[in-house]
């Protein structure tokens, strides 16, 4: 290969962002905000939405990814085969929405913590259609509330159909990379027309560059937040695996057994039943709560 053709190649190649990974074709954005359908080169690693690569133009709106630029963060899901996938890259927030309805699963909410400690992100727990709480119902939220508080994590309550609590939540968002997840049936969609008013116009973008003929809510999407900041949508989940993670680690994902990692008799110690278990100790003087001890039992 000549002098000419390298130097070529390489004035060639430019900065790009994922926006929607399609499995074989993704949506890079370049520096300008437009819009490519690119494909990978082979031998690259999984791209997923957040990316920061590298790419070549192909084409009008078409492009091949070169290389990716090492993640500052990854958000880790388990595959079918329980092995753990990145779902998104180069996060610094993760928004863990709930509702009571249709339920109020304190367990999911705690593997997506864990995910997210574990990624090196920080968890922002929603609390989604606060104008269906009844006053029976209140009790059990400020309790919810003060148990992450107490631990470190921020929990807010929003309306997405009254318009409450919306400003307070968009705040945190900007100037961050955040990734927006779930169970099915928690109000995302509403939440996200509050935090995004030009969506169906973004959307219509994507369904264009894509070549599908239209936008799948099912894929993973990045959207520019009005007020600066990116938004990651993730769908909707009946379930969320983190797949198989040691002990070790695991307990580097609950925030409130920091401190009492390698006090154990037992170097290693899974914090089950083994005499001499720092953690168990610590639940046992009320310093670690009950049911965040049953989550990590149910994990490991």
């Amino acid at each position: 290969m000549s002098e000419l053709t390298k130097s070529t190649r390489a004035d060639a190649s430019r900065a790009g962002l994922v926006i929607v990974n399609y499995g074989k074709n993704q949506l890079v954005e370049d520096a300008s905000g437009d819009i490519y359908r690119c494909v990978a080169r082979r031998g690259l690693p999984q791209i997923v939405c957040g990316d920061e690569i590298e790419w070549q133009p192909t084409g009008e709106s078409a492009g091949v990814i070169e290389t990716i630029l090492p993640r500052r963060t990854v958000l880790l899901r388990a595959d079918g085969n329980d092995k753990s996938r990145p779902l998104a890259t180069n996060i610094d927030l993760v928004i863990i929405e709930a509702a009571l309805e249709p339920s109020l699963d304190y367990f999911l909410i705690d593997k997506y913590i864990v995910a997210a400690d574990l990624a090196q992100a920080e968890p922002l727990i929603i609390i989604n259609k606060s104008d269906l709480i009844k006053p029976e119902d209140r009790s059990r939220i400020e309790r919810l509330i003060s148990e992450y508080s107490s631990i470190g994590y921020t929990t807010l309550l929003t309306s997405a159909l009254e318009n409450t609590g919306i400003e307070a939540f968009s705040n945190r968002l900007a100037g961050k990379t955040s990734i927006l997840v779930g169970q099915s049936g928690v109000g995302k969609s509403s939440l996200l027309k509050r935090l995004l008013p030009d969506r169906d116009i973004a959307i219509g973008r994507l369904s264009a560059a894509s070549g599908l003929g239209k936008h799948t809510t099912t894929s993973t999407t990045l959207y520019h937040l009005p007020h600066g900041g990116k938004l990651i949508d993730s769908p909707g989940v009946r379930d969320f695996h983190l797949g198989r993670i040691a002990a070790g680690e695991l307990g580097n994902g609950f925030r409130e057994f920091r401190p009492y990692l390698g006090q154990c008799r037992f170097n290693d110690c899974r914090h089950l039943s083994e005499p001499g278990c720092a953690i168990n100790a610590a639940v046992a003087a009320g310093n670690i709560l009950k049911r965040r001890m049953e989550s990590y039992r149910k994990l490991l």
